[in-house]
């Protein structure tokens, strides 16, 4: 059951770094064609440093979850690699319930922004005098879907833990092997080629 939910949720969290890259793009774009205008034909769109600022911090909250299911998230594993596997998927359960902790203490300040920026019905001091509560509530709504995917990984995690299921430990919250990164490179590549064939 939980795992069922917890691929839905992978599913949401694929399409959540889908809209993060989006917006990433829609950026640059607005900023190019704000430099091509200034530049050619004298005139500015206004604004476009302010929304790729948004941009930004909302694309990348919403891209969190999906990295920390990749297991993409940056771990040192000097000495980790030589640690029992038991104990390694211990260490791993434990930076799981780290990274929760911090990402629900994150989360919870992004809130008090929030709910301060809509009680004194702040704006942005620039042109577009953007409310403020618009881009950091959906700031807010990314790091609050990041706490739920650690939630439901922790949960996960821990009944395999207790039940001694350490592969299923280490798939999700282990160091990815270089033989697992290279299985997923060798895949993009076939991908690659696939295309390319047709």
């Amino acid at each position: 059951m939980l795992s069922q939910i917890l691929r839905r949720a992978e599913t949401v969290s694929r399409w959540a770094v889908w809209f993060g890259g989006a917006l990433s793009i829609a950026s640059v774009l607005l900023i190019s064609f704000d430099v091509i205008a200034r530049k050619l034909f004298g005139f500015t769109v206004g604004g476009a440093d302010e929304l790729s600022s948004y941009a930004f911090a909302i694309g990348t909250s919403w891209s969190l979850a999906f990295v920390t299911l990749q297991r993409a998230n940056v771990r040192v594993d000097v000495i980790y690699q030589y640690l029992p596997v038991r104990l390694s998927a211990v260490i791993d359960w434990l930076a799981l319930a780290s990274l929760g902790v911090f990402m629900v203490v994150l989360t919870r300040y992004v809130y008090d922004m929030v709910e301060s920026s809509w009680v004194q019905n702040s704006a942005a001091n620039t042109p577009l005098g953007t409310p403020l509560w618009i881009p950091q509530g959906l700031w807010f709504l990314g790091m609050t879907w990041m706490c739920v995917m650690v939630v439901l990984m922790l949960l996960r995690a821990s009944i395999a833990l207790v039940t001694g299921d350490i592969a299923t430990v280490k798939a999700i919250g282990g160091v990815r092997s270089s033989q697992e990164e290279a299985e997923e490179e060798a895949e993009a590549g076939e991908r690659l080629l696939m295309k390319e064939a047709t």
